[in-house]
């Protein structure tokens, strides 16, 4: 390909969905022709020379392609015969590393994976028929890679000239959570209009900078870097095509325009994020960057937000990506950061332009600002927006959007909330008790639980878990409803979103069905804190887990317990975080055992006997599996105990436990075995959450069996909520 650069070859440039437009234009602007857009995609055409600096200078492409053909493809034989016909031999060395990427179907090829193979059949083929040896096919370090595009029986047969995705510019190697891409950043710097802000010396800064993606691109605008210049390297670069001296004659020329960039005084660019810790990504990523004279990055709050103080500037773009959160629960707790985010640009950036990107554009209302453009962009698969403000002087701030008030349904919800209240609130603060159910389903529209928690210190937290929706019930109507109590439940209790958890159930495509979010098992994410019961002290944490460590609604039963255990020795078994155990201890229970197999729960019981002052010698912690627990009890601890409570889950086939427990089927032989432990004269309480759960008849027989009504104000709705019995013998 000798007289490539005086070609007009075919190309395609990829990129992230909704940035066409914005490719488009930056193409043109480095000499592309003919240009055409498609979803994702823009073909143009030109020179090898117009690839090479597209792969080299591109701020918003994925991908540099050159077209090598485009065929009618109507089954596999076909395939076969349109990748073969092509001169492989002219495009990589017969012993070289092959690897080819396949996307599309149509009625006959039916699966990517399948037209690859028959792809890379066609290449391997026709270089060992011309050269007498054929390929490695390696995905790592290819020396050409074929990208291969199937739509409605046309086929694409391109090289891929970029190697790697062109938004690995090669500076970030410390990411943090939820990072932006490159050229997703770029083009938001692009629509935000930076590049005019900073050629007429306006300021980029960014409040919750992150790993300081935003912040590096900027830079590389304002200097004139090309975004190519720090890859290790591009597909081209081994292609039998390649010409290395067009390549290299245009990254001198890329590495003059950066020496001289970096030469000029640069607008102020800044960064500053609460957490310390993703400001250490931040740095190492602008050093590699080589930005660390031009680019500062320091450790701030939302609420400390500012121009920066030690040069003048008057005006210039704050342009931020905050969380958004995927959890109802997050996005509440994310509000006061957006207000105030907000309350920060109005009374400290008069004048200046403001972006915000994010996922979630309802949050952009409770920055209280009006945006007056806004740009629909994907973020990975996720929709979402860019939501650019004009920040007016004080004086002519005029009306700002706030969120929402609340609607008629959340009004009817908010009064039933008050209502609640007034009754069972009243018969909490009366009875001493600082955790209680507020609400459960009360208006069968708004199909959730609220529970309240005061914490030892005296601060209320909330804590929302959303029952499953009927089918009938739209995914978007289920959402709207608990987002209309979440707002109730706020303007009631006047707390602000940060200690309101919320725990949504979502359908979900794989077998199991929905499940409440949450996060794996393991450390708590310091979303714990204490609260008081009956004068012990028990640790909670409403965000971390699917339970809270407190079982409200077993309140009566730990009391009963306290009530009954002085002087005896107890046994808990399935003892969860072990606050029955508590209870019993504080009420002089003599010595105790809690059996559970969570390594989880058996620190967290720990923590909670060492807040209530338990002796450990006195009161034993077990992780064990409780079914092998009771068989090998059998021959060392009959009538050892004098008080017994077993809690069981309904079921459970947990790979730690052995065998699988179904509490309707095995609660006779459970019982037996505890009862064999049982001192004379002592009792068994039994309870279980099985709504449906029918005590067995044997046992009835065998044993003294009263069952105990066991149900508080706040659970008297739901009077199945758990089933509670008084065993003797």
């Amino acid at each position: 390909m000798s007289d490539s650069n005086a070609e007009n070859l075919e190309f395609t440039a990829t990129c992230p969905k909704g940035l066409e437009g914005l490719l488009a234009e930056e193409l043109r602007a480095l000499g592309a022709q003919d240009m055409a857009e498609q979803p994702a995609a823009v073909h143009f055409r030109g020179p090898l020379l117009l690839a090479y600096r597209c792969c080299l200078w591109s701020r918003l492409a994925n991908r540099i392609l050159l077209r090598l053909a485009h065929r009618g493809i109507a089954d596999a034989d076909d395939l076969y015969r349109a990748v073969a016909a092509l001169p492989w031999e002219d495009h990589i060395n017969p012993t070289g590393r092959l690897w080819l990427q396949f996307s599309g179907t149509n009625r006959a090829i039916r699966n990517s994976q399948f037209g690859a193979q028959k792809a890379k059949d066609a290449v391997v083929d026709r270089l060992r028929e011309k050269t007498g040896a054929r390929p490695v096919v390696e995905k790592q370090n290819p020396d050409l890679t074929v990208a291969l595009r199937l739509h409605r029986d046309k086929l694409d047969i391109a090289i891929d000239l970029s190697g790697d995705s062109l938004h690995r510019r090669g500076y970030r190697t410390h990411i943090g959570a939820a990072p932006l891409k490159e050229n997703l950043a770029a083009a938001l710097l692009l629509r935000a209009g930076w590049p005019q802000i900073a050629a007429e010396g306006g300021a980029l800064l960014d409040p919750m900078c992150g790993s300081g993606t935003i912040l590096i691109e900027g830079a590389m605008m304002a200097a004139d870097i090309a975004p190519g210049l720090l890859r290790d390297g591009f597909g081209f670069e081994r292609w039998l095509g390649h010409q290395s001296d067009i390549w290299l004659q245009l990254r001198e020329e890329a590495l003059e325009r950066r020496r001289a960039g970096l030469e000029r005084d640069l607008p102020e660019i800044r960064g500053y994020d609460a957490d310390a810790k993703v400001l250490f990504a931040a740095e190492a990523n602008i050093a590699r960057a080589g930005l660390e004279r031009q680019v500062r990055v320091s450790c701030r709050p939302v609420a400390a937000f500012k121009v920066p103080s030690h040069r003048e500037i008057r005006s210039g773009l704050v342009l931020t990506n905050p969380p958004y959160g995927e959890r109802l629960g997050e996005q509440e707790a994310l509000r006061e950061t957006y207000a105030e985010l907000g309350r920060q640009l109005k009374q400290e950036f008069p004048g200046w332009l403001a972006g915000i990107f994010t996922g979630n554009p309802e949050l952009g209302f409770a920055t209280g600002l009006r945006s007056h453009k806004q740009y629909q962009l994907y973020n990975g698969s996720i929709p979402s927006q860019l939501l650019l403000f004009r920040l007016r002087e004080h004086a002519e701030q005029g009306r700002a959007e706030t969120a929402p008030k609340l609607s008629a349904e959340a009004q009817m919800v908010a009064n039933r909330l008050r209502k609640n209240l007034r009754t069972t609130g009243k018969w909490a603060q009366k009875n001493d008790i600082d955790c209680y159910r507020l609400y459960d389903a009360d208006l069968p529209e708004y199909a959730a639980a609220v529970d309240l928690y005061r914490s030892a210190e005296g601060v209320l937290h909330a804590h929302v878990q959303e029952y499953r929706a009927p089918a009938s019930i739209p995914e978007d109507k289920a959402r709207a409803r608990l987002r209309d109590l979440v707002r109730a439940l706020r303007d009631v209790l006047e707390i602000p979103p940060a200690r309101i958890s919320i725990k949504e159930r979502r359908r979900q495509s794989h077998k199991g069905g929905g499940q409440y979010q949450k996060r794996a098992e393991g450390k708590p994410g310091g979303e714990e804190f204490w609260v008081r019961e009956y004068g012990a002290e028990l640790e909670v944490n409403l965000r971390d887990y699917l339970d809270t460590g407190l079982f409200l609604d077993h309140r009566p039963v730990r009391q009963y317990l306290r009530a009954h255990a002085r002087g005896k020795t107890f046994l808990n078994l399935f003892c969860y975080t072990a606050t029955a155990t508590v209870q019993a201890a504080l009420g002089g229970c003599a010595q105790s055992t809690s059996v559970d197999m969570s390594k989880t729960y058996q620190a967290w019981s720990a923590r909670n006997f060492r807040r209530n002052g338990l002796d450990p010698y006195r009161h034993q912690l077990v992780e064990a599996d409780c079914l092998q627990w009771l068989e090998s009890a059998q021959q060392n601890r009959r009538g050892h105990y004098d008080l017994i409570f077993l809690d069981p889950p309904s079921f459970s086939n947990s790979a730690k436990m052995h065998g699988v427990l179904d509490i309707q089927r095995d609660h006779g032989k459970l019982i037996r075995q505890c009862m064999a432990l049982l001192a004379p004269g002592g009792e068994m309480v039994f309870s279980n959450n099985l709504r449906s759960f029918k005590m067995d008849a044997d046992v009835r027989s065998e044993f003294a069996v009263e069952r105990l009504e066991m149900l508080d104000r706040d659970f008297q709705r739901n009077p199945k909520i758990h089933n509670v019995w008084k065993i003797q013998r």
